[in-house]
């Protein structure tokens, strides 16, 4: 049952938004499945531990080694350059099974929040498990231990500690997934409860076997399975999770497995099946498998999973599952002589180190081909082509020719960290908006405030260059998510709304008056307005942009607010990987003025207030023409995800940037329009 949710999941997460619970099912049955062999065969020295945990290896090693290094090899065959350094990296992540702390790194991290998902993102669970595997068997030895001493049953004594360590990790969790669901949902002490369930059911008696009569046994079967399919028809990708909402499917697990009722009318019925016995024991290839296919699939094909493909998809996990099993998993469990624990030790050593050395074979070619983009990206800007980046577009049509796929620049693999110099000089307020850097660029007489979240940082590399010919100092105020507005925005958690709020507050009280000579704003909304839907949200959020800028204008300071450029992530959720996967031809990961349109309630608050000092412009007009809007502008890659622009980019803007920014220093007479055109 467990690997049927997550594969429905993952192949039709629109029928069933809740299948991730599968996961958690897993957890239970593995923690019920190790804590019974551990107390039936209780260790006591070092060397049951041993032997423990040699069976593991023999168990779980070969198929999982087997699915990393085919999954190696098919990623480098198929997958867009873009995403080789990204896979190598969790390839060997989960070799060593520490790709759940890997991912939980990721989750937190901003500038990875546009990833593609890896072929290898599953291997989570199973470092999850590995970890615990390493750690439980520790336990349960303290465990006989201390009743040895305290001459107390075994079972009561690992009840209790049981009991502590649910009790524990799952009040960790609960305040953790509070706090920030993503990394959450990946890291051991947030799941740790869920395997000691089933550690915890595995130390009491089947309500089978007491005087509770099986057929109400089996009720309370049934009311397990409801309790896990309620969880994976009614859960979504908003609900947060794990904290206190797994408890309905961990708790729904570890009744079916406490019932313990072979009664006829019992859910064992069902399971007893012979097809699903069959799945069941090739649950562990399957869930290797299935991922895998279903990310590197559409690279293979050119397209994205349709529903024949989905059944395709569905097909060959279960025959390579099934050839996996016999010719893997059980061959290998006799390969490896179970007396002997060398032999399986020195296995699982080189089987992480042959996965490592091909994750690692991968992570020299992304080198190597970087340093060969780095010299080509150079030599292309010290040509000064009068037809490179922005200046393609401002010549005019048919003025400049189209530019060649093989001279874009940065490629492409180079383009998605092609970032401006506030994030290698630490200059951001990340996660609680706590922090409030401040950074200088420049050492003029003319100071300018950059202020603003991500899309007001992608415009420093432009500033930098004005500044350097102009002799401006740039002050930075930059945060991530959050916007400067007085309107509260919904981050699903109260302080970090509050907090955000506060950071702006904070800008406001830096940069009003006349500290600076013009504060440069821009923002993109990425979060709604607290209480509000996407679809509810722009109302409100020009109102609360309108009040903020209007502090700035009765302060007598100028601002001048550049409008978000398009945004292609309505269509395409990374331009670099688009351009990888289609090199022969970056028009297939262009847009239009009409399909990249998204909301910019910043910008329409500061046309709409026509205060004094409150200026705008406008640079569309450099990334679309003719009803197109390219990736590759001027052989330039535009943008380095779905919304932000590559700093090369950026830096071509420059000479268009110019005019608005003089403009607004001087505080001459002009519309935004008249602004925007110079």
């Amino acid at each position: 049952m467990a690997v049927s949710l997550v594969l429905i999941y993952h192949l039709w997460p629109a029928r069933l938004t809740g299948g991730y619970v599968g996961v958690d099912v897993f957890f239970v049955i593995s923690g019920y499945l190790m804590t019974a062999h551990l107390l039936a065969r209780k260790p006591r020295t070092a060397g049951d531990l041993a032997r423990f945990w040699a069976r593991r290896i023999r168990r779980l090693l070969p198929a999982s080694f087997l699915v990393l290094a085919a999954t190696a090899v098919a990623a480098r065959l198929v997958a867009p350059p873009t995403q080789w350094e990204l896979i190598a990296k969790e390839i060997i992540a989960s070799a060593l099974y520490v790709q759940n702390w890997v991912l939980a790194g990721s989750a937190v991290d901003y500038l990875a929040a546009d990833n593609a998902p890896s072929p290898v993102q599953h291997f989570w669970s199973l470092s999850l498990e590995e970890q615990f595997y390493l750690c439980w068997p520790l336990v349960i030895l303290a465990v006989v231990w201390l009743a040895g001493i305290w001459r107390l049953a075994v079972g009561l004594v690992a009840r209790c500690v049981i009991a502590a360590v649910i009790a524990g990790s799952l009040a960790v969790s609960v305040l953790a997934t509070a706090d920030d669901a993503g990394s959450a949902y990946f890291i051991t002490p947030t799941r740790v409860w869920e395997l000691a369930a089933g550690g915890l059911v595995a130390t009491l008696a089947p309500l089978a076997a007491t005087r509770l009569p099986r057929a109400a046994a089996a009720l309370l079967a049934w009311g397990g399975m409801a309790a896990i399919l309620a969880a994976g028809v009614t859960y979504t990708a908003a609900t947060p999770f794990p904290g206190y909402t797994a408890l309905l499917p961990v708790a729904g697990t570890a009744l079916v497995i406490l019932a313990g009722t072979e009664h006829r009318s019992s859910p064992t019925g069902v399971l007893g099946l012979k097809p699903v016995q069959w799945l069941g024991d090739v649950s562990y290839s399957v869930y290797l498998w299935h991922w895998p296919l279903i990310v590197l699939f559409p690279f293979a094909t050119g397209a994205d999973l349709r529903w024949w493909d989905k059944l395709a998809v569905l097909a060959l996990t279960l025959v390579l599952a099934a050839l996996t099993k016999v010719f893997v998993e059980d061959r290998f469990r006799s390969a490896l002589p179970a007396g002997r624990l060398v032999p399986a030790y020195r296995f699982a050593a080189a089987g992480m180190a042959a996965v490592a050395v091909l994750g690692g074979a991968q992570l020299a070619e992304v080198n190597y081909r970087s340093q060969l983009a780095e010299q080509q990206l150079a030599a292309v800007e010290a040509g000064k082509d009068p037809c490179i980046g922005a200046s393609a577009l401002a010549r005019g049509p048919g003025t400049c020719a189209p530019g060649q796929p093989e001279r874009m620049v940065p490629e492409p693999a180079l383009a998605k960290d092609d970032l401006p110099d506030a994030y290698k000089d630490g200059c951001w307020s990340y996660d609680d908006f706590t922090d409030r850097p401040v950074c200088t660029y420049g050492d003029g007489k003319t100071q300018l405030a950059l202020v603003g979240n991500s899309h007001a940082g992608q415009w420093l590399p432009a500033l930098q260059i004005l500044a350097d010919k102009h002799g401006w100092t740039i002050t930075t105020y930059l945060v991530t998510r959050c916007n400067l507005t007085t309107a509260p925005l919904d981050f699903n958690n109260a302080e970090r709304t509050r907090n955000c709020l506060d950071y702006g507050r904070w800008v406001m009280d830096q940069t009003k008056g006349g500290k600076y000579d013009l504060v440069v704003t821009s923002a993109r909304q990425s979060v709604t307005v607290e209480g509000e839907s996407w679809q509810s949200t722009e109302a409100p959020a020009v109102a609360g942009y309108k009040s903020y800028l209007a502090e700035w204008a009765a302060a007598g300071t100028k601002v001048l607010v550049i409008k978000d450029p398009p945004y292609p992530g309505t269509r395409i959720s990374s331009i670099p990987d688009c351009l990888a996967a289609h090199p022969e031809d970056p028009s297939a990961c262009s847009g239009t003025p009409r399909s990249w349109h998204w909301m910019d309630p910043l910008e329409r608050a500061a046309r709409e207030l026509d205060a004094p000092g409150i200026g705008t412009v406008n640079l569309d007009k450099y990334f679309c023409a003719r009803e197109v809007c390219p990736a590759v502008i001027g052989s330039v890659v535009a943008f380095r995800d779905g919304s932000h622009i590559t700093a090369t980019y950026a830096r071509t803007l420059a000479p268009y940037l110019d005019g608005p920014l003089r403009a607004a220093l001087a505080d001459r007479p002009g519309s935004a329009a008249d602004r925007s055109s110079q």
